[in-house]
This record gives C-alpha cells, structure tokens and sequence, in this order.
C-alpha cells in the first residue's frame, strides 16, 4: 500500500533546527513554495514590464520626522511666530475637508491640531543646480541635492505611530496587519543571489506598539515573504540560528542527512514543489551562514569608504554600519534592503512633542552623513542608476508648537524623497500650504509611494493580488508619475 501524500503546509512547517523551514524558505530563490495548481502561488519571478531598477533600499526614520525642518521648510512659520491659525490669514485650514475626516484622536485630549505656531527651529538654504531647499539639520544630505527627487505631499490617516505600520502596509493598524511592501516585491521578484535572503531587515524594528514584527512581515502572504533580520556583526550576523557553535563540518553533516530524509520525501512526492523547494532552503541556509558573516565584513571596505560613511565617529559609526552593509547587501543582489533608524521599544526616537531642538539635531547627525554617503557610494560604483534609496517617516511633526517648544504628530502633509534608477533628478513634487500644514498639491497617500516603487521595479500590484484577498483601490496606489524619469 502506497505511503500516504503528506500535507504540503504541514511537512513545510515540521521543524529540522535552522530556526525552521518558514525562515528557511525566505531563502530559496525564485519562492515557489506551493503546488504549480495552488491559486496562491507566487509569480515566477519575472517582472511584468521591463524594470527600471534591480533594487530597493528603504530607510525609515521611526517616530516621525519634521518635515518643516528637513525637507520642507516654511518661512511663514518664522513671520507668524507664537500667533493662533485663527490669527493668521490661513485660519481655514482647519476646516479642511481632509482634516475634519481624518483627524482621530487615540488618546483623549492628545493629537489634536495645535493651533498656536512655531517658527522654524532650524535655518535652511538651497542646494545644487536644483536649488532644492533643505533644513540646516540635513547638511550632507543637501549636498546630494541634485540626485534626489522630493515629494513634499505625502498624507496618511493614522494620527498616532500605528502609521510606522501603515506606511509599510498601506492600511491603517486598526485594519489588522497586511502585507508590507519588502514583501510584495519578495513575492512578486526572484532573488539575485542564491546564497542571501532577497529582503533583509537593518537596524532595531519597529516596536510592538507600532507593528512589531508585522512592520516587515508577508503577513497573509505567508512567513517566507517576510524581511529577515540580519545584525551588522561579523561574528554573530545571523542571532536567530541554533547551534551557532557547531563547526561548519558537523553542520555540513547534519546538511547532508536532511538531504537524504528530504530526498526520501521527494521519492515520494515527485510532482510536490514544497518538498523540492524545502529541500533547496535548507542547502541555502547553510550557504547562508558563510555568505552573510562574510558580507558584514566591512573592515575590507577602504578607509576613505569608512569614512565618508562615519564609521570614524562616534555619533555616525551605527547607522553608517547600517548603510554601508545595506550598500553592500545591494551589489551582492539583495532585492530589498528595509533600514530602520531610531526604534527605541516604544514610539520611536523622533517623536519629539517637547524640546524638537534639543531631539531633533542629535539624530539628524546620526543619519545625515551615513544617509548621503550610501547616495554617493551608489553613485560612483555606478549602482545608483539601477537602486531605488527611498527616506521617509510615517508622518511630519505640526507647525503647531506642543508643551515646551515641541511638535506633536502630523498626518495632514509631509516628506519623502527618493533617489536613484528611474526617478528625476533635483526636483520637488507636490507642496503643502504656506505653513506645513495640509498637502494642498498632488497629495499623495502612502501607498502611492509602494506602487512607485513596485512600478519600477517592473511589478504591477494589481497582478499581485490574490483570489479571495479584496483589496480596496487606494490599497494599489498609484505611481507617482512627475517624478517617474
């Protein structure tokens, strides 16, 4: 009597050490996991259009950066000083359609609009041929200037940090956690190298009030789409490994007999692409764990290339780790490289609701520096034109001062840039009003940002979708097309 098929959902999860076959399988290349007649299965990892770039690497600032003293700056903000919106000839922003509708309030009595302004805590200038204004705070960014492409009318509807998730997802937190857009593009592409992770997570996530793990998980889309977390440490890369103290010759032993049981399975499931698929994750973890501690070498990297990322200073060494391992993940074929700055275990380390002069400048050092080197390295190892670097926060902070001299949370209008393959050079897109307050041209909700980037990469989300899984319109997004080059 023939032995009986086992479940493939069951014998993918059975575990064999390695931090189990759900992890495993974010490895295998092309991430079949499923059966060919599987309604579920992913694409074969070919794009749907010609791509304009290989690669995402998506730095996000937890906690929610001043747009008004980076990229946006608001003179206006100087002129009416101290003075209530309903002092100023700009009192009808708060009977704006968008506000009235989106405006929540989590926590009674907080978040609300702050009506008495500001000015700027920062001085500003114009950069390069462009003439890109940027804050005084984000100097070595500045100096980019002309490779980035600045969208100043980005709009979200979750008030409080559940929108670190919501920028990563598209949907509010209260929706439930849905699949984030590193995923999508693992779902949706091949790897480019079949001994890394295509999605890999830098930095301390987000934590468990702001989405957790679901800030870089494949949620409905299944644990093998999720963004793997990798340290920047040669000699402990990979923390979730068991029995990282086994010799490279014992691992290879134990390799080998779960070849041999896998090989047996297969006898027995010919046709089952989860058991070949599970057979190869297993050879590519262990390919893995000589491919990742090698990658994080950075000390064979030129000491000019150190320095021009920081790693010579003691306020820049950790994020310029960061961006030089991400740059260095990027040419070894990593598709999407998620970086996280600031993540603290709560709200984030930009949330600045008082003091935005004593919060904000310290953490500008820390990432300004590192932020234009990755640019600049890109550029000259000739990576930039076929990179998407994408910086962004899940909201801006009010014109509106909060306690003493803070600025609470802002959803209503705020910044991202980009730069690299596909999108325009030195250029603005979009604008908020005269005081930072609302995006009153081109406005763009998040997930517009998610379809630019799929776009480019040669993917239409729509095509993504899956039977049974609605996803509403603005769930798509739509690609931001001024900027597209």
């Amino acid at each position: 009597m023939p032995a009986p098929t086992p479940d493939r959902r069951a014998f993918l999860s059975t575990g064999a050490g390695l931090a189990g076959v759900a992890l495993a399988a974010m490895l295998h290349r092309d991430g079949v996991a499923r059966a060919a007649d599987d309604p579920w299965a992913a694409p074969d990892g070919t794009p749907h259009f010609p791509p304009k770039i290989k690669r995402v690497i998506w730095l996000f600032m937890v906690g929610g950066t001043s747009h008004v003293e980076a990229f946006d700056p608001k003179p206006m903000l100087d002129k009416y000083d101290g003075k209530t919106m309903e002092e100023t000839p700009f009192k009808a922003l708060l009977d704006s359609p968008h506000v009235k509708k989106n405006l929540r309030e989590f926590v009674p009595g907080l978040h609300k609009v702050r009506p008495k302004l500001m000015k700027m805590q920062a001085g500003w200038k114009k950069y390069g041929q462009s003439g890109l204004a940027v804050s005084d705070w984000w100097p070595h960014v500045g100096g980019v200037a002309d490779e980035l492409a600045v969208v100043r009318s980005m709009w979200t509807s979750d008030n409080d940090h559940g929108a670190q998730l919501q920028f990563h997802t598209g949907r509010h937190a209260l929706e439930g956690p849905f699949p984030t857009i590193g995923s999508w593009v693992r779902y949706g592409l091949g790897s480019l190298n079949d001994d890394l992770p295509s999605f890999v997570v830098l930095g301390k996530p987000l934590a468990d009030c702001c989405g957790g793990q679901s800030g870089h998980g494949g949620n409905y889309l299944g644990p093998e789409y999720s963004g793997v977390p990798l340290l920047v440490d040669a000699k402990n890369p990979l923390p979730f490994l068991p029995g990282k103290a086994q010799s490279a010759a014992k691992q290879r032993e134990q390799f080998d007999l779960i070849g041999k049981l896998n090989g047996l399975a297969a006898e027995q499931n010919p046709d089952d692409p989860a058991v070949r698929a599970k057979i190869k994750t297993y050879e590519l973890a262990f390919k893995m764990q000589t491919a990742v501690p090698e990658l994080m070498k950075l000390d064979q990297e030129p000491e000019a290339v150190r320095k021009m990322y920081g790693l010579d200073q003691p306020e820049t060494k950790e994020f310029g780790q960061l961006c030089l391992a991400a740059r260095r993940m990027s040419e070894r074929g990593v598709r999407f490289v998620q970086v996280f700055h600031g993540s603290n275990g709560g709200a984030g380390a930009w949330d600045a609701h008082s003091e935005i002069l004593k919060n904000h400048p310290p953490l500008c050092k820390q990432v300004d520096q590192p932020i234009a080197a990755l640019v600049k390295d890109l550029k000259q190892r000739g990576l930039l034109d076929e990179t998407l670097v994408v910086w962004g926060s899940e909201f801006g902070r009010t014109p509106g001062a909060e306690g003493s001299a803070g600025r609470d949370h802002h959803p209503f209008g705020f910044s991202i840039w980009m730069a690299g393959g596909g999108v325009k050079k030195g250029v603005t897109h979009g604008a908020t009003d005269e005081l930072g307050f609302h995006a009153v041209e081109d406005r763009h909700y998040v997930t517009d940002l998610h379809a630019t980037v799929l776009h480019l990469l040669g993917l239409d989300p729509r095509k993504l979708a899956l039977p049974g899984r609605k996803r509403l319109d603005v769930d798509f997004g739509k690609p931001m097309t001024a900027v597209l080059a």
